[in-house]
């Protein structure tokens, strides 16, 4: 097994599509084509996490958080990034990283929150926009049906719980081969008209280029006509943070003292009581202050996030109770969520999950 392998692995995961404009995701040192001696999972990537890596014999540490956010104009050893780059190259250890595009897909950071916190009906808080396609294609009625199965195979037709969505139309296409053309149907130099159907189907971004192929292969046209759009709908398979409803009602300190024992803190810092049960949260793990209109818009009686500024409390204003348990603390399931979700596929390569603290926040 090769370092490339597991790259691949962990964008079936997460898209790096899907990570935001800010964000520097991907492999950030190392050889794609080097063999693979053992994987490190992380949420971050410190010299005591490498240190960890060379002990375990592992080439490979796949953290959350990059380790190199911006461009490094020197590599010196000056700061603890350019030390842990340095090392990482010295040591030939590859360093991935997996983060917002993780954050912001279904089965990523936010849900196993959700999880942690038992929560059901669970949804993209903010969906993302413009990931969408519509698909159109021409073809003859009686190949309908083998070009819809190759765009529904390579991700079309998909909307919310539904798969398999298609809009079908008929009518008369016209077409005159050319000179050096062997159509399908007709003869060339003549004009002909053939019933067609034209098939419609809504296609994520990251799946039109082998959508596409797969449709031209399933079509008997030697030139198949088709268009694409673009479309601003909500894409709900892809987005930031997640609401989602408690089995049954909670006290909000109740609750309070939940997230206390489930994020294994001693502090959770929040807003004053609303003074009504908790049945509806919303969660982000990491940074999450800009998620709050979102959250209030959706119901939720309360936030569950991290790294709110002191004046950002009062934006609460009554609506919804804000809960900071800690930027580390509301993303440390993620190491558990990537162990499981790299062994569910490949589940014959060395392993490890981190046993370092990367936390840098201390309580007393």
């Amino acid at each position: 097994m090769k370092i490339k392998d597991i790259i691949r692995r962990l964008e079936e995961i997460a898209p790096p599509a899907y990570q935001e404009g800010y964000d520097n995701a991907g492999l950030l040192t190392g050889d794609r084509e080097a063999g693979l001696r053992g994987v490190l999972v992380s949420l971050d990537c410190t010299e005591a996490v490498l240190e960890e890596a060379v002990s375990k014999g592992c080439n490979m540490v796949v953290s959350h958080h990059p380790i190199v956010f911006t461009g490094l104009k020197r590599l010196t050893g000056d700061g603890y990034v350019q030390r842990v780059v340095i090392r990482a190259i010295r040591e030939g250890i590859a360093i991935y990283a997996i983060h917002t595009n993780l954050d912001n897909v279904t089965h990523g950071v936010n849900r196993k929150i959700c999880d942690k916190l038992g929560l059901e009906n669970c949804r993209v808080l903010r969906p993302m926009t413009g990931r969408l396609k519509k698909f159109a294609v021409f073809c003859p009625r009686d190949h309908a049906e083998k070009v819809r199965a190759a765009l529904f195979a390579e991700g079309g037709g998909y909307i919310g719980n539904y798969s398999e969505c298609s809009f079908n139309s008929e009518g008369t296409g016209t077409f005159r081969g050319g000179e050096g053309a062997d159509p399908y149907v007709g003869t060339p130099g003549e004009r002909h008209l053939e019933e067609e159907v034209r098939v419609e189907v809504v296609i994520p971004d990251i799946h039109l280029s082998s959508a596409t192929r797969a449709m031209i292969q399933a079509h008997p046209y030697e030139e198949p006509a088709y268009d694409v759009y673009p479309l601003e709908n909500a894409f709900p398979a892809a987005g930031a943070g997640m609401v989602g409803d408690l089995p049954a009602p909670a006290g909000e300190m109740e609750f309070l003292e939940k997230l206390k024992s489930v994020f294994r803190t001693g502090c959770v810092r929040h807003t004053a009581p609303a003074g009504k049960p908790v049945s509806r949260v919303a969660v982000c793990g990491g940074a999450g202050s800009f998620l709050l209109e979102d959250a209030v818009h959706a119901g939720a009686d309360l936030f569950v996030s991290a790294d709110f500024k002191y004046h950002q409390f009062f934006d609460a204003d009554g609506r919804i109770v804000i809960a900071d348990v800690g930027h580390f603390e509301s993303e440390q399931f993620t190491i558990e969520l990537l162990g499981q979700l790299l062994t569910d596929k490949m589940p014959k390569f060395a392993l490890h999950l981190t046993e370092t603290s990367t936390n840098p926040v201390r309580y007393i």
